[in-house]
């Protein structure tokens, strides 16, 4: 007897149906990975395309303002804003200009302290990531109603004693008319620890015996309606004498020595203190030096000394073993009112008492001090 089975079938459709969600679900789980790779979000540090610029009037008291230039990178990003005084324009980092302290705004007021510079803003950009910094351009000088000195002063001469110093009052900016007056300093070797040197306000100074070992500076002061600046100058190389160094034992000549014949007594310098002169009662005093035979100091000529006209009262001493005599001359009622640009003219007479008055040995020199006032 033959036995039969029978076997059970799932229908073919819904076979079908059950692999296609299944593929359908494997497809949307790696499209939904994908998917989820590319849109992961990008980080991006600042970095400048456009750099800030400056508006505003360059002049004392005047607003500047500054934009912070056109930055990309992911946002948020915080700017931050310097300001910077150049000589000049400076480098275009502003690396050799000086940072203005208290000045971090996207707005700078100019102060006194800019005028004659250039200035320049910079802006730093941070996000997360990173940062980036951007430097405008500089503006053009910064001006001022007050006068501001934009080249020093300086002095020309030789820094010796009896030498002429002359001032050259730099370069100023500022509203005209201007006007100038000089006040000259002496100071230790290093041009520090300076003193004003009285009554010496001209454009010019001779240097004096005190000035010896110090050093010599000139202060200039611009004035105008809007107010006044000073500026001083470097100092001088270290004021050296014109004196020659005392004579060794023997090697001054006894007046008495010299020959009528072929010998000449020589006023080799005069040497007034004060110079300028800036009283008309004030004592002179006046360092004379008598010299003969190839520039050998004369010990005991007489020195006559009296001014022409006759302003002061004369005086006659003998010189020393050096050759020097300190002869101190007393203006009379007849001196003139010391003011600038005037001279007072003394003669001065070197001799040998009892040689003839026009002959002899004697020399003779005209000289003349400045007046200030």
């Amino acid at each position: 007897m033959r036995m039969s089975t029978t076997k059970r079938r799932t229908p073919l459709g819904l076979m079908s149906l059950a692999g296609a969600a299944a593929l359908m679900a494997v497809s949307a789980l790696t499209v939904g990975l994908l998917a989820g790779d590319s849109g992961a979000a990008t980080s991006v540090a600042p970095q400048n395309t456009a750099e800030p610029s400056i508006t505003g009037t360059t002049r004392v008291g005047q607003v500047l303002r500054t934009t912070r230039g056109t930055w990309t990178g992911t946002t948020p990003i915080r700017y931050v804003y310097r300001w910077f005084r150049c000589e000049g324009a400076g480098k275009p980092d502003a690396s050799d200009c000086t940072r203005i302290a208290n000045a971090d705004n996207a707005s700078y007021s100019l102060r006194e302290a800019d005028a004659g510079f250039r200035i320049r803003s910079q802006v730093v950009a941070r996000n997360g990531d990173g940062q980036d910094t951007a430097t405008s351009n500089a503006t053009a000088v910064v001006t001022s109603a007050k006068p501001f000195n934009t080249t020093e002063p300086s002095i020309a001469g030789t820094a010796r004693v009896g030498s002429l110093l002359k001032a050259n009052r730099g370069q100023w900016g500022g509203d005209t008319p201007i006007t100038y007056s000089f006040v000259w300093l002496r100071c230790n070797d290093k041009g520090d620890n300076c003193s004003e040197i009285q009554g010496a306000n001209d454009s010019e100074y001779e240097i004096r015996d005190s000035d010896t070992g110090r050093t010599i500076r000139v202060r200039v002061i611009a004035r105008n309606d809007r107010g006044s600046t000073s500026a001083i100058s470097n100092q001088t190389g270290v004021v050296g004498s014109n004196q020659p160094p005392p004579p060794p034992p023997g090697s001054s000549l006894p007046v008495g020595d010299l020959k009528a014949a072929g010998d000449r007594l020589v006023v080799a310098s005069v040497q007034f203190s004060p110079n300028p002169v800036t009283s008309r009662t004030a004592p002179i005093t006046v360092r004379v030096r008598v010299t003969a035979r190839g520039s050998r100091p004369v010990n005991g000529a007489l020195v006559f000394m009296r001014g022409t006209p006759r302003v002061v009262s004369g005086q006659t001493q003998a010189t020393q073993a050096d050759g020097y005599v300190t002869l101190t001359l007393i203006p009379n009622e007849l001196f003139p009112q010391p003011r600038n640009g005037f001279n007072v003219q003394f003669f001065v007479k070197a001799y040998r008492k009892g040689d003839p008055g026009l002959g002899g040995i004697a020399g003779y020199r005209l000289v003349q001090v400045r007046l200030a006032g």
